[in-house]
């Protein structure tokens, strides 16, 4: 079986929804519900937790994931790609002795992925011959063949299916078929979206390619709220609201609260800005 680390990536810089990685939900900082499910998966010879934050280095380590060492400010920016600060904490952790196989990303701003979500995904990763990484996605909810391109007081579709793409100059006729802008959602094809959720990669990705997911990937279908992602104050609220409507649970999580003892966490009141 091959060795595996998880990935719990964790800046501070949130400004849709500040301090939103160890803002309370439920009881717990919203961290907490990626730390305990990816312990409990059994999946991980250890799960590390990213990040430029004593605080959140703090909350993390108190649920139990490792925090080695600190994000460099220049690869926690607004616009930072995953793949800097990746290289970086895999190659600190080589030079350490720490290597695998294998690394999930999984982000904090999915609250209700659970254990039985990420085993179910390693096991659709390791059975496949020939691929670079998995990613998580969902039916999107919005389809790309409904969108358009404004350009002043024209406006033109964003994809066109083949068979309705005019002719090249000089050919015979226009589009061929119904444009997809036109046709019922039930009767376009299928277009998924990815999600926050997890991402699955072979370690060689990044040493060898320098990229998070290669080219050859495999889609992981989440199923219900797994792949919820919480990204400003109105997502916030209707998490908030399925908890309260009993319409999804949180993973379990067996650390008593992080609080006054180990620190404090701002309250929800204050929490968004």
């Amino acid at each position: 079986m091959p060795s595996a680390v998880a990935f719990i990536p964790a800046r501070q810089g949130s400004k849709r929804v500040s301090g939103k990685n160890v803002r309370v939900l439920g009881g717990h900082p919203l961290i907490a519900y990626t730390i305990a499910p990816a312990l409990d998966s059994g999946v991980f010879e250890s799960v590390i937790v990213s990040t430029d934050s004593e605080e959140i280095a703090e909350v993390a380590r108190h649920y139990g994931a490792e925090v080695p060492f600190l994000r460099p400010p220049r690869f926690a920016g607004d616009t930072s790609p995953d793949i800097e600060w990746l290289e970086y904490t895999l190659t600190g952790l080589k030079r350490m002795g720490r290597q695998w196989d294998c690394f999930s990303l999984l982000r904090p701003t999915s609250p209700f992925r659970t254990s039985a979500t990420i085993r179910r995904a390693w096991a659709r990763f390791i059975a496949q011959n020939g691929v670079d990484s998995l990613r998580a996605v969902e039916r999107c909810a919005q389809h790309p063949g409904k969108m358009w391109i404004v350009d002043g007081d024209r406006m033109s579709p964003l994809l066109l299916p083949a068979h309705a793409r005019p002719k090249p100059q000089g050919g015979e006729g226009g589009p061929a078929g119904q444009p997809w802008h036109s046709t019922p959602y039930q009767a376009l094809p299928a277009i998924y979206v990815q999600n926050a959720s997890l991402e699955i990669a072979w370690t060689r990705v990044v040493f060898e390619g320098r990229t998070i997911a290669g080219d050859v990937l495999v889609p992981f279908l989440t199923e219900g709220y797994e792949g919820f992602d919480i990204n400003d104050r109105h997502d916030w609220m209707v998490a908030e609201r399925l908890l309260a409507d009993g319409e999804v649970k949180l993973p379990p999580v067996s650390h008593v609260p992080y609080g006054p003892s180990g620190g404090s966490l701002r309250s929800p009141e204050t929490a968004i800005g």
